[in-house]
C-alpha cells in the first residue's frame, strides 16, 4: 500500500501554535498605539503601508486632520492662482525638473528653493538613504552633486511614472523675507568670498561709479540698493539666469505644470516638515532644529530695515519681478513696502 500522507497536525503542536497566535495578536494590541498617527489622524495597523501619495489621497476622501485640510486648502489655492494668472500652458521640458530630486525607495520628489530650508531637506533625504542622523550630515556634502538624482535626469516615461505615483512636495518662503536672506548670506557674509567674486565684483562693476580697486577686485561691499539694481537690470537676464538663490521660485520648481501634493512653508516649517515625514511614515526622524531665535522672526525684521532705504519706485518694481510667486503661493505684499 502506499504511502499517505495526513493533513493534521499532531494536537500538541496546534495547541503550541494556538497559543503563539494568540500571544501575537496580545502583542499586536499593545502596540497598536505606536501605528496611530497623530498629525494625520489615520491609523496603519491592520493593512499593508500604503506609498505617501496614497496615505494622502485616503486622507482627501474621508474626515481631515487639521493639517491634512491646510495642505488640501493649500493645493486648491494654487490650483486656482495658476488658472487665474498663466494664460498659455507648455509642455514639461528637462531643464524644468532640474531641481525635482527624486528618491524611489520612498517614492517622492522634492523640489528644492535655496533659502526654504533645501539644506536641512537634502539631509533629510540622505537619511532616508541610510546615510545616518540628518543633523550630523555636513552642509557640503548634502550639496554634493550626484548624490540625490534629479528628475531631469530620466527618460521621459519614467519621469511620467513618478510625476504620477510619487508624491510631489515643495517649501517655499515670503519672497522679499527669501531675498533679504539671500542678499545677507550670499553677498553680504562674513564667509561669502565666492559669491562675492562671481555676482558682487559684476555689481559694483556695472553700477559703482568711481569704484575703488578693491571693491572691483573683491565685491565684498554690495550695498541691497545695488543687488536690488541688478537685479531689475535688463541686461542682467540677458546674459544668465538668475542664480538659484535669488530666481523666483515658481521659476525654479513650475507649480503650473508640475501637481504638487504638499506645499509647505516656511513659516511653518515644523508642522508642515512632521507632516511629509508622516506620509512618508518616518515620523521617528526628527527633521534638523531651527536656531533658538525663530528665523522667521529675525529675516521679517531685517527685511523690514533693508527695505526702508529702497525708494517706493524701486519697491514697485521689485514687487512686480516677485509677484507671481506672492500670487501662487497666497503672501501678501509685507506691510513695510511703500507701493503707491
Amino acid at each position: 500500500m502506499g504511502r499517505r500522507f495526513c493533513c493534521r497536525r499532531p494536537l500538541p503542536v496546534l495547541a503550541s501554535l494556538g497559543i503563539a497566535l494568540l500571544l501575537l495578536c496580545a502583542s499586536l494590541r499593545a502596540l497598536r498605539p505606536a501605528f496611530e498617527n497623530k498629525v494625520l489622524g489615520f491609523s496603519w495597523f491592520g493593512g499593508a503601508r500604503k506609498s505617501p501619495l496614497q496615505l494622502l489621497r485616503d486622507l482627501d476622501q474621508g474626515p481631515r486632520s487639521a493639517m491634512a485640510e491646510v495642505h488640501q486648502q493649500r493645493r486648491e489655492l494654487l490650483r486656482r492662482a495658476c488658472s487665474r494668472h498663466t494664460r498659455r500652458q507648455r509642455l514639461l521640458q528637462p531643464e524644468d525638473l532640474r531641481h525635482v530630486l527624486v528618491d524611489d525607495a520612498h517614492r517622492l520628489l522634492y523640489c528644492y528653493v535655496p533659502k526654504v530650508a533645501c539644506t536641512n531637506w537634502k539631509r533629510v533625504l540622505l537619511a532616508l538613504r541610510g546615510r545616518g542622523d540628518p543633523g550630523a550630515i555636513p552642509a557640503h556634502e548634502a550639496h554634493a552633486p550626484g548624490l540625490l538624482p534629479s528628475l531631469a535626469d530620466f527618460a521621459p516615461a519614467e519621469v511620467n511614472r513618478r510625476l504620477r505615483d510619487y508624491l510631489t512636495f515643495l517649501f517655499v518662503r515670503e519672497p522679499f523675507e527669501r531675498l533679504a536672506s539671500a542678499y545677507r548670506n550670499k553677498l553680504a557674509g562674513p564667509h561669502s568670498a565666492v559669491f562675492q567674486r562671481r555676482y558682487g565684483t559684476r555689481i559694483v562693476r556695472r553700477l559703482r561709479p568711481h569704484a575703488q580697486p578693491d571693491a572691483l577686485a573683491r565685491g565684498h561691499d554690495v550695498r541691497f540698493a545695488e543687488f536690488l539694481a541688478y537685479l531689475l537690470d535688463p541686461r542682467t537676464r540677458r546674459h544668465e539666469p538668475f542664480n538659484e538663490h535669488w530666481e523666483r521660485a515658481h521659476a525654479l520648481c513650475h507649480p503650473c505644470l508640475v501637481r504638487y501634493d504638499v506645499v509647505g512653508k516656511f513659516e511653518t516649517l515644523a508642522d508642515d516638515a512632521a507632516f511629509v515625514l508622516d506620509l512618508v511614515g518616518e515620523s521617528g526622524l526628527r527633521f534638523p532644529a531651527p536656531p533658538l531665535r525663530p528665523e522667521k522672526d529675525l529675516t521679517r525684521e531685517q527685511a523690514r530695515r533693508l527695505f526702508q532705504d529702497i525708494s517706493p519706485f524701486y519697491q514697485r518694481r521689485l514687487f512686480d519681478l516677485y509677484k507671481m510667486d506672492f500670487l501662487l503661493f497666497n503672501y501678501s505684499a509685507p506691510s513695510y513696502l511703500r507701493l503707491q
